[in-house]
């Protein structure tokens, strides 16, 4: 955080939402899932307090930090071969229960997902963007 930031923080608003989620270093497929549940209903909020925003940004930091430890992306670990984008796209809508149809909208029309979850398509960066705030991952995962 910068100095700024820091400064715009209200703590005892700050103090009461850490004490209402009280975060914690995420150990189980449970703890992720709770704190994206948490994640996904900030993020829902228009208008969000500088406190909610460092609150999202902490919560998200550490489900990055589970994912990464946790989930593995290579494809063939005795060829040492790193997933595409397409695989990685396709295993998370797998993992969250997703339908092609919940990603029309967020990465484009109907054909558009289509020929992206077909391989007819490489994703772009701003479906990359979108990909990885939806998913709470790191955007490079959708870039070849």
């Amino acid at each position: 955080m910068t100095g700024s930031a820091t400064l715009s923080i209200n703590p005892e608003s700050y103090g009461a939402l850490l004490s209402k989620y009280l975060p914690m270093p995420i150990t189980s497929e449970d703890d992720n899932e709770r704190t994206l549940e948490v994640v996904q209903n900030l993020m829902a909020i228009k208008n969000r307090s500088p406190e909610e925003n460092s609150l999202l940004d902490l919560l998200v930091q550490l489900i990055e930090r589970f994912e990464d430890e946790h989930y593995s992306f290579e494809t063939g670990a005795s060829q040492g071969d790193l997933a595409t984008p397409r695989s990685i796209l396709l295993h998370l809508m797998d993992e969250h229960d997703l339908k092609q149809a919940d990603l029309v909208g967020i990465i484009g029309s109907r054909g558009v997902v289509s020929e992206v979850v077909n391989g007819k398509r490489d994703i772009s960066k701003a479906q990359a963007s979108a990909l990885s705030q939806l998913f709470h991952v790191d955007v490079g995962l959708f870039i070849a």
